[in-house]
């Protein structure tokens, strides 16, 4: 009986650790997958946080245009309000 009940385990941490490692394999994320996505956007979107602002800032940097821009939220007692940086050309910045 306690060998059974130890091949069990056994074959589910092998499932369980399948389970994990399959995921790996998949290095890109894609979003948006319908008639209104173009298949050549290339989007890199990453959160920081930027010292005396009220919230969290989202960076967006276009692969295509080689463009960086940032997004702010700020949040009102009217309703919340974006406020976008103007795009940066990283091709003049990186030459």
């Amino acid at each position: 009986m306690k060998t059974k009940v130890l091949w069990a385990l056994i074959a589910l941490n092998v499932l369980l650790v399948a389970g994990l490692l399959s995921p790996l394999g998949h290095s890109t994320a894609m979003a948006q997958q319908g008639p209104a996505a173009h298949a050549g956007d290339h989007f890199l979107i990453i959160s920081g946080e930027v010292n005396g602002a009220p919230s969290a800032l989202i960076y967006m940097v276009d692969e295509n245009t080689n463009q960086l821009s940032a997004r702010l939220y700020i949040d009102n007692p009217r309703g919340g309000t974006f406020n976008d940086m103007a795009p940066l050309d990283l091709s003049r910045i990186f030459q």
